[in-house]
């Protein structure tokens, strides 16, 4: 019965990968900006970059990784998910000084 039951869930795996891959064989990717760590995009990571590698910061919004389709907007990092679209850089809070009385 175990054999049985295992060989089921193998064969429904197996037809589940099949449905995610194109009929060549590889399984489509897109784009998923914010994401990468510092140095380890795939391309595009905004001005004064160049190309693959080039992030400057860890999740940098204008920088992408290639990803399973599908599974980019589900992708959690400590500043929010994956994008489809570059995302806005986080602008930081500029500190107010005291006036004096």
């Amino acid at each position: 019965m175990i054999t049985v039951l295992a060989f089921a869930a193998a064969v429904q795996g197996a037809a589940l990968a099949a449905e995610s891959k194109p009929s060549g064989g590889k399984v489509a990717m897109e784009k998923c900006y914010g994401i990468s760590l510092a140095g380890q995009n795939d391309c595009a990571a905004g001005p004064g970059t160049s190309c693959a590698g080039t992030s400057k910061v860890n999740y940098q919004g204008n920088a992408w990784k290639k990803v399973p389709v599908g599974s980019c907007v589900t992708t959690k990092t400590p500043r929010g998910q994956g994008s489809l679209t570059p995302i806005a850089p986080i602008t930081p809070i500029t500190p107010i000084t005291p006036l004096k009385a």
